[in-house]
């Protein structure tokens, strides 16, 4: 099988100054991607800020032969969103990945948790992916050419004690990217989000620490790098991947409980056995299709 390239692309990386970023960032440019990588060079909550990161990594890529810039601005503002775009511009003259990866952690229990720390993760996670995914799509329209790959967590889709920020603004990532995929579709521009699990500096303290080797980010970057491919056929799709497993995470719905007259309160409890059931499952590819049993149910 032949190798897969990415000579000519464009992409954007952020939060590449370590972990899953960098190893993304390396792994595209060593497939021939150039690559901006940014970084704001703060810790693992959001504090403080350096250049140092994003640059070392563009260092290493210049002198493994790639091409790369570094640039440090803040996801989570617009005129930051904009920056990171143009960098790319000015450097390479076009765009055509995103990889929306920068992320932070305030991780409280919920009854704990301040609406500042709800909002500074949000800010990150899901405005900055927002942000910089909404000040390139212009291009990739004009292009008619994009891959956008989110990164959403298990804990989005699935809840984590003492996550309520990180949880919600992974989950919400969900519903963006399925709305970015059927927006894009037809300019040829494809989202997709990944669930990673990952032993990096954000995950230290919630993983065992006998899983770092087998966790390592090498294990996640090969599907970002599939889902940043021309040939990618998929897209509004969101995958788990690990410890070299991949699996596809869909949102389903089961057979139900209907009736013509108007639902009771009693009529619910009755019949909650049916309403709960989870056999058979249908996944729908959008709005209308979901809709179609209560139209059929309303029209028959």
């Amino acid at each position: 099988m032949s190798e897969l390239r990415y000579d000519g692309r464009v992409a954007v990386v952020t939060g590449a100054g370590h972990g899953l970023g960098r190893q993304h960032a390396l792994e595209l440019a060593a497939r021939g991607a150039k690559v901006v990588v940014n970084d704001l060079g703060g810790d693992r909550t959001g504090a403080g800020a350096s250049a140092g990161p994003a640059q070392e990594v563009v260092e290493e890529i210049r002198k493994n032969g790639g091409e790369a810039v570094a640039n440090p601005d803040n996801v989570a503002t617009p005129e930051g969103a904009q920056a990171i775009v143009q960098t790319a511009l000015d450097a390479f003259g076009k765009i055509d990945i995103v990889v929306n990866n920068a992320g932070i952690l305030r991780d409280k229990s919920f009854k704990n948790m301040t609406v500042e720390e709800f909002d500074a993760v949000i800010a990150v996670h899901l405005r900055g992916s927002f942000l910089v995914s909404s000040a390139a799509w212009p291009h990739l329209r004009e292009n008619s050419y994009g891959r956008i790959v989110n990164t959403s967590s298990p804990a989005g889709l699935f809840g984590n004690f003492g996550q309520a920020n990180y949880a919600t603004a992974k989950m919400g990532l969900v519903g963006f990217t399925k709305t970015l995929a059927h927006e894009g579709a037809k300019y040829n521009i494809k989202a997709n989000a990944i669930a990673p699990v990952a032993w990096t500096r954000m995950t230290e303290d919630l993983l065992p620490a006998d899983f770092a080797d087998k966790l390592g980010v090498e294990q996640v970057t090969p599907l970002v790098a599939w889902l940043a491919h021309e040939d990618v056929p998929d897209s509004g799709e969101v995958y788990t991947v690990g410890g070299g497993r991949i699996a596809r995470i869909f949102v389903a719905e089961g057979p139900g409980y209907g009736q013509k007259e108007t639902l009771t309160v009693e009529a619910v409890r009755d019949n909650w056995a049916a309403v709960s059931a989870n056999e058979p499952l249908t996944v729908f590819r959008n709005v209308g299709e979901q809709m179609g049993p209560l139209i059929q149910q309303l029209t028959s």
